[in-house]
């Protein structure tokens, strides 16, 4: 959405830890209305980067806005129009639904808080269970409640930490298809995430590793820039095809059902890989890339880049 207004704008965000890097000069911009995802492998700086974003951390060096306020001299005017929902659940599992959406209104001050929890408990489809205790929901239950309660205040701003993490495939559909229409609303969203399939859902994407920002842009952006070719091979004995290419620089392989992937950024490495395979027996045909083939490029050069 060109000249959207960027709720996100920063650059050069950085945070250290002794003598680690954890974040290492980023920058960011999401525009408002959109669902931003945020990807990369456990450790890459993800949270931190979240973290800093909201005010709860200050970051080294670097600087930026969010909502139009500083990250660094701001940030107590950000947190009250920002709701975080953190990869573990936070709320209290001996109160029920009702009583901690009450209790989350109380803390950020929501006026007419009984309404506001009413509407909140109608919209998220929990009013039948408004009375049951958090601790006995199931992992797709708590996370409705959780982001009931991000939503309480109202918030120009959702800030998600792999929000769907151990919840079901239903689950984690419906909470998509939520998360659309807060966007659609106007509701900005900034979510981590592991899973593809959600990043496809994604309006823009941004992936890190080591702390540094590697590839940002929309799903069909990032698999055309990235410049890899794939094939699928099928036939019989893909486990030891799979082991010879694997030994192989530069590719990238993987079992898809009854099938091998096989994908690389240089067309002469692809070229031998199907000779290699039609010469063993195996049919090769040419297929897209995925994302979950460039991520897998993105962090395999990232590691090989490395000191360990």
């Amino acid at each position: 959405m060109a000249g959207a207004e960027a709720i996100i704008d920063v650059r050069g965000l950085t945070k250290r830890y002794g003598g680690t890097t954890v974040v290492d000069h980023v920058d960011m911009q999401v525009e408002r209305g959109r669902i931003h995802g945020f990807l990369g492998p456990n450790g890459s700086g993800k949270t931190t980067t979240i973290r800093m974003l909201c005010g709860l951390l200050r970051p080294d060096e670097g600087s930026g806005t969010c909502l139009g306020l500083d990250i660094r001299t701001q940030s107590r005017r950000i947190k009250p129009h920002v709701g975080y929902m953190t990869q573990r659940f936070g709320l209290y599992e001996d109160l029920t639904i009702e009583e901690n959406l009450v209790f989350i209104a109380r803390i950020y001050g929501v006026s007419q808080r009984a309404r506001r929890v009413r509407e909140t408990l109608e919209r998220l489809g929990l009013e039948a269970r408004r009375s049951q205790l958090a601790g006995t929901l199931s992992g797709g239950w708590k996370q409705r409640l959780a982001l009931a309660a991000c939503l309480l205040h109202d918030p120009q701003l959702l800030l998600l930490d792999e929000p769907t993490a151990g919840v079901d495939p239903k689950a984690r559909r419906e909470f998509w298809d939520q998360l659309h229409a807060l966007a659609g609303e106007g509701l900005t969203v900034l979510v981590s995430t592991h899973y593809m399939d959600e990043a496809e859902r994604c309006h823009r994407l941004a992936y890190i590793s080591g702390g540094r920002l590697l590839a940002q842009g929309t799903p069909a952006e990032l698999v055309a820039c990235a410049g890899l070719a794939t094939i699928a091979i099928s036939g019989a004995q893909l486990a030891s095809l799979a082991r010879e290419l694997h030994a192989r620089p530069g590719l990238q392989v993987a079992f898809f059902g009854n099938s091998l992937h096989v994908s690389a950024a240089s067309a002469e490495r692809i070229e031998a890989a199907g000779a290699a395979a039609r010469a063993a027996g195996a049919r090769v045909q040419p297929v897209d890339s995925t994302l979950e083939d460039v991520f897998i490029a993105l962090m395999t050069q990232s590691q090989s880049g490395s000191n360990g």
